[in-house]
């Protein structure tokens, strides 16, 4: 394969993705997809639909079927899990790029640098034998939150705290400013508390079937739980953002 383009595309959106992404995806002969199983196969279908919106020249999709990861394990074992699950999906797509020629491409949600594994696998291949690769920065879930919602992620001169849900859990939101959290599976907003906690929440940002929930933390959080549950119970999975805030009593 004479070179790789890691192609940020958005949250979902085909409108979101950029005027470089497109021109990008157009010189690509073979694009690469780590596929999630049948109950995320909508995932799949998004990026196939943002390629039919965009490309007209012939080219191949190879899926790789993600490799399973343990979910359970405590936080001291974390880290070396989720080295061993990027190691062995480095393997897949390192044997993937070996059986393919001309141009590739991995399409990745939202921007490659941000709670992104792609390039941390790409680095391993490239560790084992040479390989061109470029990186293209796509909208990500935090700035279409932003949108969606009609608001600035910081108040004046204030610091944004990007945060998984994990962390969340373990240190509550940040000192200072705001507090954006992704990767949330277990509702962690409902451990943090306060009268003066404000939320912006979001699922499928981008999507069909978006959802916008904001307002005070003590007067929506059961209703975020809620629809949370339904729609996971509805699609089989859930991509969910949000931010909180201290916001000052009105008055």
């Amino acid at each position: 394969m004479r070179k790789l383009y890691v192609i940020g595309i958005g949250a979902g959106d085909p409108d979101q993705v950029t005027v470089q992404a497109i021109k990008a995806m157009r010189r690509v002969d073979v694009f690469f997809v780590i596929g999630k199983g049948e109950a995320k196969r909508e995932l799949v279908d998004v990026r196939t639909a943002i390629l039919t919106e965009h490309l007209e020249h012939p080219y191949r999709i190879v899926e790789i079927a993600d490799p399973p990861r343990e979910r359970t394990v405590g936080d001291a074992d974390y880290r070396d899990v989720v080295r061993d699950w990027h190691e062995r999906r480095a393997a897949l797509l390192a044997g993937a790029f070996a059986e393919c020629e001309g141009v590739g491409a991995i399409l990745v949600w939202g921007d490659p640098s941000l709670y992104d594994s792609t390039l941390r696998m790409v680095e391993r291949v490239a560790a084992r034998a040479p390989l061109d690769y470029e990186v293209v920065p796509g909208i990500t879930s935090a700035q279409a939150l932003a949108a969606r919602h009609r608001v600035v992620l910081h108040e004046i001169g204030e610091p944004v705290h990007i945060t998984t849900g994990r962390r969340l859990r373990e240190e509550g939101i940040a000192a200072e400013g705001s507090t954006l959290v992704v990767l949330d599976g277990e509702t962690s907003f409902t451990h943090v508390s306060g009268d003066d906690l404000h939320i912006w929440w979001a699922a499928y940002l981008g999507m069909p079937d978006e959802e916008l929930i904001e307002g005070p933390l003590g007067a929506v959080r059961e209703r975020i739980v809620q629809r949370r549950e339904e729609l996971r119970a509805d699609k089989g999975w859930i991509f969910d953002i949000y931010l909180i805030r201290r916001v000052p009593p009105q008055g």
